[in-house]
């Protein structure tokens, strides 16, 4: 059984607009015990960079993958949110001037340039850690052990040996620090792209306390998905529309990056993406048509325009 377009396109559409509202509600002005005031000017800057826009993309791999195992969608969607709100803290941060110092995200001006550069700052720091806040609550599981396992995972994808470690490697390539260092490719997708796509798939198997070969089958699809989404980031960063993409094209090529496009070329770069889907199915092969909505998430990383 396949999932068609439409149904599929539907189906991201909902856990999008479903992610939207929890995160309006979880970012809104009302304290939480322990708080003590949510300064506005801050409240305002993590808004304006989490709510009114993206896929969501990483939310709905972490629902998908739950539901593979009949996890309730309500706590799907908070551990989802949990890892929204690392993605969009991370996004903040990489526009910053001292990393890829960008002036537009999702077609309007990044958080630095619409307030200022410790705004911009505070507001990553606070999502950073409020995700944190989020993961950690007892509605998303009632095994507290469970809750330690998600936690102590998306602290391992977002930071010094995941996404945080991936973006230091991704400065020392481009000669931020001296010498334009070597540049393991695969390696630093797997760290700052891929870490954060692999948690959204691993965290349904902890959420749904899978078995040790269902986790392993997981994580092996959530790794060649977090490699083609990078590699379709990469052509669309050569080939896409900078109004489709809601940001400035060309910035690797700029910034004297090297990417798997330059290391394989464009029609080499479409053939790795082709041959990680199919490893992407023979992971979910384990899963039967239990698979399918993951599969087709696949297929839309590979073809997005934006």
């Amino acid at each position: 059984m396949t999932i068609a377009a439409a149904d599929f396109a539907k189906r991201l559409d909902q856990t999008a607009e479903e992610t939207e509202r929890l995160l309006a509600q979880l970012l809104s002005d009302t304290l939480l015990p322990g708080e003590i005031a949510r300064p506005r000017r801050l409240m305002d800057a993590m808004r304006y960079s989490t709510l009114g826009g993206g896929k969501r993309l990483r939310p709905f791999l972490v629902v998908e993958s739950s539901a593979v195992f009949g996890v309730p969608r309500e706590a799907a969607l908070l551990a989802g949110a949990a890892l929204e709100c690392i993605h969009c803290y991370s996004l903040i941060h990489d526009d910053l001037p001292a990393m890829d110092n960008s002036d537009l995200r999702r077609g309007r001006p990044t958080l630095h340039k619409k307030t200022d550069d410790a705004t911009a700052i505070l507001a990553g720091d606070g999502l950073l850690t409020f995700a944190f806040d989020i993961i950690s609550r007892d509605e998303i599981h009632r095994d507290p052990t469970v809750r330690l396992l998600l936690t102590r995972a998306l602290a391992r994808a977002s930071g010094l040996g995941g996404m945080v470690g991936g973006q230091m490697l991704d400065l020392a390539g481009e000669g931020r620090f001296g010498d334009r260092e070597p540049v393991d490719v695969a390696r630093l997708q797997q760290m700052k792209t891929g870490a954060l796509l692999r948690y959204g798939c691993i965290a349904g198997a902890i959420l749904g306390q899978s078995s040790k070969e269902e986790y392993q089958a997981l994580d092996d699809y959530g790794r060649a998905l977090g490699e083609a989404f990078q590699i379709a980031d990469d052509l669309l960063d050569v080939e896409g529309d900078a109004a489709a993409l809601g940001k400035q094209t060309g910035q690797d090529a700029a910034l004297g990056k090297t990417t798997f496009v330059t290391q394989l070329g464009i029609e080499g770069a479409k053939q790795r993406v082709r041959d990680l889907l199919a490893r992407g199915d023979a992971a979910l092969s384990i899963f039967g048509s239990r698979g399918d909505v993951l599969r087709a998430t696949s297929r839309f990383v590979a073809e997005r325009k934006s």
